[in-house]
């Protein structure tokens, strides 16, 4: 899965819209959107959301995680974490991006959003980065990926499996009869009790 499937993905989450125009109901695969009618909410993919702000006949509000206090809240979470903490959205990433590339007129403070998701991005990222090499250092056999978005799995796709590949045939290779097989390092959520090693995100 590259980048462009997993906005895709994205885009096909829900958020609420003002039109500005009236319409009866649009058939889609995915099920029925509307009717609209102007100055009343309305719920539509975020796809259709964005299509609808470029043409002027909407205004969208924002997601109720997408609050400065409560994202700076989650941002403290994930510095104090040493695991992943779960995110308030599975892609969370795709629509902050789409959302603030297209319509930061229509959310209070946009500037501050943006800065504070680019941050826990980054935070989430150094934790990967730092887990990746402790796996590595201590020749892990797997790593747990709890409460990593799509984005994030994907981000450590083309290194992570062969990573974990190669340790694989190192400690194959070392094992003889009688002997005790290598540590495993791995990468948990704070609802896990095991050991872990700090964990990190991804973002474009």
């Amino acid at each position: 899965m590259d980048p462009d499937e997993v906005e895709f993905l994205g885009e096909k989450q829900y958020v609420t819209i003002i039109p500005t125009f009236n319409s009866g109901v649009i058939h889609l695969i995915s099920g029925d959107v509307g009717p609209f009618r102007a100055s009343l909410p309305v719920r539509t993919p975020l796809w259709m959301a964005i299509n609808l702000k470029q043409q002027q006949k909407c205004k969208i509000q924002q997601p109720d995680w997408m609050d400065v206090e409560r994202l700076e809240s989650i941002r403290e979470d994930e510095k104090l974490s040493r695991t992943f903490t779960k995110m308030p959205n599975e892609h969370y990433m795709v629509i902050a991006k789409l959302l603030l590339g297209c319509a930061s007129d229509d959310i209070p403070r946009a500037d501050e959003i943006r800065t504070i998701i680019k941050d826990i991005w980054d935070i989430r990222m150094s934790k990967i980065r730092s887990s990746v090499d402790a796996l590595v250092k201590n020749a892990g056999s797997y790593a747990a990926v709890d409460n990593l978005t799509v984005m994030e799995i994907n981000s450590i796709r083309p290194i992570l499996p062969h990573a974990l590949d190669q340790l694989h045939r190192i400690k194959a290779s070392r094992k003889r009869p009688g002997t005790q097989s290598l540590g495993t390092t791995t990468f948990v959520s704070s609802s896990n009790n095991r050991s872990s090693f700090p964990s990190t995100s991804f973002i474009s």
